[in-house]
């Protein structure tokens, strides 16, 4: 009888210890069903900050007379203009002051511009020189930073300007199982100083949250979990930690039993 009390209390055990990672700790979005989701889309934007690159290209049905408007790598190396001011176009750098110094109208004051104001800008600028010009403005060095518990931490060059979190995870490779869901940071300078702020995978507020789309220069960490950090205290796998934890149980219930027993 004893002997069957143990296999079952082993049993017992076993189900519990395979079952102490919660489905309510690993999912996304839990309480997605049913969930109004507002237009956070409006709200997005992404402003010029100091030590920015930009591309501004400016062009037009005849390309000759929006030359002087280009910073091209011929004109800037070897004193010549480029025929196409779409090729070899030197970014601007955003300086210490929030300017950079622009063709034909001087320094300009671009820090807290978005891309379509500086757009709207230049294109009001050089009318006054150039009939319907055209102009292009991009970031050269959108980059953002995803740390901790994912597959591929990193920093990434983005081709746009406009990357939520959950792009970001995924580029990274999303998270480890071993991740921390509901402890996620993202830091972010403002004004010159670096706030933090949190983030839980497992509730659909972030959808709804000012924080869903990243800006430039963002870090995202994802912390581990207890679990992850055992086994890295430790230096032994989760597996082996939950065997001997097992054992240790067995072993205790068994002298137990014998000491009824007797």
């Amino acid at each position: 009888m004893n002997r069957k009390l143990l296999f079952l209390t082993t049993g017992v055990l076993i189900i519990l210890v395979s079952s102490c990672v919660s489905q309510k700790n690993i999912v996304y979005f839990q309480d997605i069903d049913g969930k109004v989701m507002r237009d956070i889309e409006k709200s997005y934007v992404t402003t010029i900050k100091k030590d920015d690159l930009l591309s501004i290209v400016v062009s037009a049905s005849d390309k000759t007379v929006v030359q002087p408007f280009n910073l091209t790598l011929s004109e800037n190396a070897y004193g010549g203009s480029s025929q196409d001011p779409s090729k070899s176009v030197l970014p601007y750098l955003v300086d210490s002051d929030g300017n950079i110094e622009f063709p034909v109208l001087g320094e300009i004051h671009v820090e807290g511009m978005s891309r379509s104001e500086l757009v709207q800008y230049l294109t009001d600028e050089i009318s006054k020189h150039v009939k319907e010009p055209v102009v292009s403005v991009s970031f050269e060095n959108f980059k953002i930073t995803v740390l901790g518990e994912v597959k591929a931490p990193g920093t990434y060059t983005m081709s746009s300007d406009k990357i939520s979190v959950l792009q970001a995870l995924g580029m990274a490779g999303d998270l480890l199982i071993t991740a921390k869901r509901d402890g996620i940071l993202l830091i972010r300078e403002v004004d010159g100083v670096m706030t933090h702020y949190p983030i839980d995978l497992r509730s659909s507020d972030i959808m709804n949250s000012p924080y869903f789309f990243m800006q430039q220069n963002d870090v995202l960490y994802i912390p581990p979990s207890k679990s992850r950090i055992i086994q890295g205290t430790t230096n032994t796998s989760m597996w082996s930690v939950l065997l001997s934890s097992v054992t240790t149980i067995i072993s205790v219930i068994t002298l137990i039993l014998t000491n009824v027993k007797l």
